[in-house]
């Protein structure tokens, strides 16, 4: 099944300088980016994205999502829909656990990122894992509705799939 997701290149990414590197990620795994901008999101922004899509604040508390909010409103991120096969659930799997710390070497947060929950706990503060992508297909459709226009989003082939027979 060719699905759509969003992946958020969070500002932590931007600001250390990944962006190109897990960008590459998806692309050699063989999925298409129908959708690409740089955007700084606002706290309203930022609050329908996590709250009234993904409903954070109802399932981990107002401080998680504040500090959420905080995270995704610090700096521009790279907001991308990436189509291919099963992409909701794969792009999950090559971004890793939520928790840096739990994600598996290999996947972009377990080689990008490190910080478990109980440090940033005690620290009161956010985690920072540079990427978010959308948890199933109805939370990607809602997301990249959220994140980009209709004519914002392209489709085109690739090489591979125009020298298919």
């Amino acid at each position: 099944m060719i699905e759509r997701t969003l992946v958020l290149l969070k500002p932590d990414a931007v600001k250390r300088g990944l962006m190109g590197r897990i960008l590459s990620r998806f692309e050699d795994a063989g999925f298409k980016v129908v959708g690409a901008k740089m955007a700084w999101a606002d706290e309203k922004l930022a609050r329908k994205h996590y709250d009234e899509i993904g409903g954070v604040g109802k399932r981990r508390g107002e401080k998680v999502l504040q500090h959420m909010v905080k995270i995704i409103t610090s700096g521009p991120v790279l907001a991308l829909c990436i189509e291919g096969i099963h992409a909701v659930d794969t792009v999950r799997k090559m971004v890793g656990s939520t928790e840096p710390k739990s994600a598996a070497p290999g996947t972009i947060r377990g080689d990008f990122t490190h910080v478990s929950f109980s440090y940033a706990d005690a620290q009161n503060k956010g985690v920072e894992n540079v990427i978010h992508a959308s948890g199933n297909g109805e939370e990607a459709q809602k997301e990249i509705s959220l994140w980009f226009a209709a004519k914002e989003l392209h489709s085109y082939k690739t090489v591979h799939e125009a020298h298919t027979f």
